[in-house]
């Protein structure tokens, strides 16, 4: 049977040039789920970044930090390919206020703030070494996450260049806002935390962007963006007018010099909007 929105994908992947591209969506009302190329890897880029704070609530959850615990900014990290150290140049971060903290301490509620709103590269990677690579896989394995990959930590070249790398598919990004949303990833009140920070991204021109204006203005939608060199994701969860929720995962490549644009991925995101609605109006079968 033709899936009307699953065909209404390739045309806005060749006007955009692109390589690859994935969507997938789960609806909380409906319990519908779907989902277009949703096991393809992808390279994460930043959406890893929710995986580390994920990573960083549990640990919090058990006792090992505070959210006012305070660490110290250092630019020095070891690449997972070798050891070698490495830094984050301010040119590659997309934000400055934590390398401009270097050599004092910031509670770790403000580096989260800083890796998920502004997408701090820096901050990523004081957090990752703090709650350590192979918790932050642990955590995911125990709340059923199968779908994102994490390696090490961002602008780590060594780890790329010998193909050591972070991967998501879009069904994954949906396990893991899921994993939030239904509070397997931590209680309450760790969940409250994550969701006010995923609500202050500053990066706004993927999912939400995708959805009707008048649905937007009354929304609340908690996010994170990636973008490198040939990738532009997004994933969250949206929160509509009407108090209920769905999570969304949009994962696009481009071949070697195309660029890729977040206005492509908001076209993507608003056919996972419309599956969703056509799904609690009954139009469309689950997948």
């Amino acid at each position: 049977m033709p899936d009307p929105f699953a065909d209404a994908i390739p045309p806005i992947v060749e006007e955009a040039q692109l390589a690859a591209a994935a969507v997938a969506v789960h609806d909380f009302a409906s319990g519908a789920a779907w989902h277009v190329n949703g096991d393809r890897w992808f390279h994460a880029a930043s959406t890893i970044k929710v995986a580390i704070l994920v990573a960083l609530a549990a640990a919090i959850d058990q006792g090992r930090f505070q959210l006012a615990s305070r660490l110290a900014v250092r630019n020095r990290f070891l690449s997972a390919a070798g050891g070698s150290p490495f830094r984050i140049a301010p040119s590659r971060d997309a934000n400055a206020d934590v390398h401009r903290s270097i050599g004092r301490a910031i509670r770790l509620d403000e580096l989260a703030l800083h890796m998920i709103a502004t997408s701090s590269n820096l901050a990523t990677n004081l957090l990752l070494d703090l709650v350590g690579v192979d918790y932050a896989r642990g955590v995911l394995a125990r709340i059923g996450v199968d779908g994102v990959d994490l390696r090490r930590g961002v602008e780590d070249d060594r780890a790329f260049a010998a193909g050591t790398n972070n991967r998501v598919t879009a069904r994954g990004l949906v396990q893991l806002f899921r994993a939030i949303q239904e509070r397997r990833a931590v209680p309450d009140r760790g969940t409250s935390w994550m969701l006010e920070i995923l609500h202050q991204q500053q990066f706004t021109s993927g999912i939400p962007a995708g959805l009707p204006v008048t649905v937007r203005a009354e929304s609340r939608i908690a996010n994170k963006t990636g973008e490198i060199s040939n990738m532009a994701h997004d994933a969250g969860l949206v929160f509509l007018p009407d108090d209920s929720v769905f999570a969304i995962a949009v994962l696009t490549e481009t071949p070697a010099g195309v660029s890729p644009e977040l206005d492509t991925v908001a076209k993507l995101a608003r056919i996972g909007y419309e599956r969703v609605i056509a799904a609690r109006s009954g139009l469309a079968q689950n997948a």
